[in-house]
């Protein structure tokens, strides 16, 4: 069990750090970043403020927005279902709720990595102009591996099943209450943040900040890494974690 326990904490922490430095690598590549960072990172851009904290202010806007979801939801559920019960809704809701919450001191560790790996990484089209990092084929480089690294630290965290990212938790939230397939949710938030980062874009700065190839390629290639690396490794991985009973 304590074995377990160890594996399951030890996947959780290496893949948020691994989705921390992806992230970092994507906006550093200088080709534009992913949709949901693109909010936070056009307004630090725009306004010179601190990357990490302006994507702690938008996840903390995430988690109350699902609770509100499953707020809404939960009460939905228990009129359908009648007295019989509002009393066993109740309590799956406070258990969400806590859920929900937890989520905002997990975003103030990630963001912390967010800023470390920011101020250690440099931006490669400025700091090494005129060498293969600086050029559109090194950045490029720079660019997939980042896709590579947010696609295997999201798989590993997301399959611990312990706190859930806010930008995959708000997804779920939704999904949970419109009945849309995760995907298709996941499609339709990504264009919504894609399109109020190219409004407040053109607004202030009179240009898109943040939104270029890398957006593109990590709204086609994060998914996919996901899918490739749980095909390869999910099963082992859970089963050192302890969260099945066997492996083939």
């Amino acid at each position: 069990m304590k074995k377990s326990l160890f594996y399951r904490g030890l996947y959780y922490v290496a893949g948020l750090l691994l989705l921390a430095l992806g992230i970092s690598l994507n906006t550093r590549s200088g080709l534009g970043v992913s949709p949901i960072i693109s909010v936070s990172y056009s307004i630090s851009s725009i306004w010179n403020l601190n990357f990490g904290d302006m994507t702690f202010i938008l996840y903390g806007i995430f988690v109350l927005l699902e609770m509100c979801l499953h707020t809404v939801r939960s009460k939905i559920y228990a009129h359908r279902g009648g007295p019989a019960l509002a009393h066993a809704n109740r309590i799956n809701l406070k258990l969400v709720l806590v859920m929900d919450v937890l989520q905002l001191p997990l975003s103030l560790v990630f963001t912390r990595f967010l800023n470390l790996f920011s101020n250690r990484i440099p931006e490669f089209r400025t700091a090494y102009a005129g060498s293969f990092p600086g050029s559109f084929a090194g950045r490029t480089l720079i660019l997939l591996l980042a896709v590579v690294l947010t696609g295997v630290g999201a798989a590993m965290s997301l399959n611990m099943r312990i706190i859930p990212n806010p930008g995959d938790g708000i997804v779920q939230a939704i999904a949970d209450c419109t009945g849309w397939q995760v995907g298709f949710t996941k499609n339709c938030f990504d264009l919504l943040n894609i399109s109020f980062t190219i409004g407040v874009s053109l607004l202030f700065a009179g240009r898109p900040v943040g939104i270029g190839l890398g957006t593109v390629i990590a709204v086609i290639g994060v998914g996919r890494v996901i899918a490739v690396f749980n095909r390869l490794t999910q099963e082992k991985m859970l089963y050192l974690a302890g969260m099945t009973e066997i492996c083939t």
